[in-house]
């Protein structure tokens, strides 16, 4: 029924505008445009010089025919032409989507097929991988996008031109758009990014630029950050676009302080240096960093905060930071979430408790960011939330605004993964008394391995082709560096013969090095009556392991 607040009250360009990340990169660059942006190397930017940057790319882009809807594919390292792109893509409501750089040449390409890459932004480094791929996308998709390569200053080694653009050059050869205005509908996609792929193909996961926004909002409400943050790139900004902190930076006038190597000298090389004091990585960086010598961290002064996810961190890693001085969060969300959307906020009572119980605490997945509008644990067969006990398992489920749009060109899986009205994670926790969440199993048995998912099911693709193997299954074991790393139990054909060395060669030439099994057990695999393999037995044989890697 309409009231007297819907006459003559519309929308108009002065009292509405679509949410979208970009507006903070103009903010920053007309309200702090003299202050630091980029750090990388020897090249300093501010965010003046920075937006101008990107509204060059932008136009050159523009030029090449890049509009709404052409996705715009990066191969870069944590580089400035990687945050420019998150800034000049989505100013022309295209849609960025940036590539793995650990993935092989087949699967490269099969995603740029995927989502119709019309352009190809890529570092050098990465050309043996690139040029195989983009071969592969025009011999067997018919699919040839335009390349700009990228000669960063902080990379010496090889690596041949793809394209008939260098970076720079085009960059200079273009006067910068007036403004990065971003779509006229919030709901646009604003990038698309690929999960491992646990059953069959990996899925493009659409977000748009109203969860984008909202989520780098959170990302500074959830830390508590200030103005004028410096913030480490260990975090690979082609997970999740860099879980939005791109956006964040932008937002705070902060400065992107970019690392092209995650390596502990480096990394404490930058805190110390320039004074970075906020970052973000798996749990591997972080035990990176207590591992290193105590005299890299001398001279490093002020608080440094970082933030945790991938697999559930282990006691020892929280506890680690802690006793070095470094402040962590711990939060958990996926993909399909934009990266982290539940955090466990810490709460002053905890300071109280004993290292050991504030670990546990810490170590939980936590309650919802505050711009998600719901996060439970619920019964996925009857839709109904699991009692608050720490001890009925139920599934994940998130509602709200930093949710995706859905899977690309995959309507099933996107009406499954909404099913009941609520985004299905499928990862199994209990919600204890407190509504803090916690997870306890993997549904879909994915195998995270510094900070990398790995399908356990694409490693046991990968082992059945070998024609010894009659029966193999693949689970997480603890690892100290990499958090997880994957085991297989196999069983051979009757007469057949194969080592163990044998076996992880023969994985060697199908899959990424990362997803090779570390060690192979030649064991008798639990089964049910009709032949389904039980593989909580080999997970609990797994995690009872007296020896860790």
């Amino acid at each position: 029924m309409s009231s007297i607040y819907d006459q003559q009250l519309d929308k108009n360009a002065a009292n509405f505008a679509a949410l979208s990340p970009v507006s903070f990169v103009e903010r920053s660059a007309e309200v702090f445009g003299d202050l630091p942006a980029v750090i990388h190397g020897a090249r300093r930017y501010d965010w003046r010089t920075l937006r101008d940057r990107s509204a060059r790319l932008a136009a050159a882009l523009r030029a090449l025919g890049v509009g709404r809807g052409t996705t715009v594919t990066t191969m870069l390292a944590n580089t400035p032409e990687m945050v420019e792109a998150h800034y000049a893509v989505p100013a022309l409501n295209a849609v960025i989507n940036t590539l793995n750089t650990r993935l092989d040449a087949p699967l490269l390409a099969w995603q740029m097929n995927h989502c119709e890459a019309a352009v190809v932004i890529t570092d050098r480094e990465f050309a043996p991988e690139m040029g195989e791929a983009l071969r592969l996308l025009a011999a067997e998709h018919g699919r040839r996008p335009l390349v700009i390569d990228v000669c960063d200053s902080e990379y010496s080694g090889a690596g041949e031109r793809l394209g008939a653009h260098e970076y720079e050059a085009l960059l200079a050869a273009h006067a910068p758009l007036e403004r990065l205005e971003g779509p006229r509908d919030e709901w646009d996609a604003i990038a698309v990014s690929y999960t491992s792929g646990t059953t069959g193909d990996p899925k493009g996961v659409v977000t748009h630029h109203r969860g984008a926004y909202l989520n780098a909002v959170c990302n500074a409400a959830t830390w508590t950050m200030p103005h004028f943050p410096k913030y480490l790139w260990t975090l690979p900004m082609f997970h999740c676009n860099g879980w939005c902190f791109p956006w964040t930076v932008a937002m705070l006038g902060g400065v992107h302080v970019c690392l092209r190597r995650v390596e502990p000298a480096a990394i404490l090389a930058a805190m110390r240096d320039h004074g970075a004091d906020h970052y973000c990585a798996a749990p591997i960086v972080h035990n990176l960093i207590i591992a290193a010598p105590p005299e890299l961290r001398e001279g490093i002064r002020q608080k440094v905060r970082g933030m945790v996810a991938g697999a559930a961190p282990p006691a020892a890693m929280i506890e680690g930071m802690a006793k070095i001085g470094f402040d962590i969060t711990h939060v958990y969300g996926l993909t399909e979430v934009y990266g982290p959307a539940a955090v466990a906020v810490k709460r002053d009572g905890w300071a109280r408790e004993s290292l050991s119980e504030q670990t546990r605490l810490n170590g939980r997945q936590g309650v919802r960011y505050v711009l998600q509008e719901g996060m439970t644990v619920m019964d996925p067969e009857t839709m109904r939330e699991t009692p608050a006990d720490g001890r009925t398992m139920g599934e994940i489920m998130f509602r709200g605004n930093i949710v995706m749009k859905g899977y690309l060109k995959n309507p099933a899986s996107t009406a499954k993964a909404f099913a009941g009205g609520w985004f299905h994670t499928g990862d199994l926790a209990v919600m204890e008394p407190d509504r803090y969440v916690k997870i306890k199993d993997r549904s879909k048995d994915i195998i995270i391995s510094g900070g990398e998912n790995i399908s356990s099911i694409e490693v046991e693709d990968a082992l059945y082709r070998h024609p010894a193997v009659m029966a193999c299954a693949v689970v997480a074991k603890p690892h100290e560096k990499w958090g997880e790393t994957p085991l297989a139990y196999v069983e051979l054909k009757p007469g057949a013969t194969v080592t163990a060395e044998e076996l992880i060669a023969h994985c060697k030439g199908l899959l990424a090095g990362y997803k090779v099994p570390r060690e192979i057990r030649f064991e008798a695999i639990p089964k049910t009556s009709t032949g389904k393999i039980q593989k909580f037995q080999l997970r609990e044989r797994a995690k009872s392991a007296s020896a860790i890697e």
